[in-house]
């Protein structure tokens, strides 16, 4: 299988659950493609980040800072 066809199958198989390893996994099939191969895989790639950016705003971030009280 291809690198862009795996680029693919992960862009189509993607879940909430498995988006992040997902898109670390993508990322290091993009780095293998030939300069003239990645524009092909940009819309996956581009697909896989809005799903990771729309599916985290709901999700913790770390822990927050107490609210500073104003005098």
């Amino acid at each position: 299988m291809s690198v862009l066809e795996q680029l693919r199958q992960l862009y189509f198989q993607a879940t909430e659950r498995t988006i992040d390893e997902d898109f670390d996994a993508a990322i290091g099939l993009f780095k293998q493609l030939p300069e003239e191969e990645r524009d092909k895989a940009a819309v996956f790639m581009e697909g896989l980040a809005e799903m990771r950016s729309e599916w985290s705003r709901g999700a913790p971030r770390g822990p927050r800072k107490p609210a500073s009280k104003r005098p």
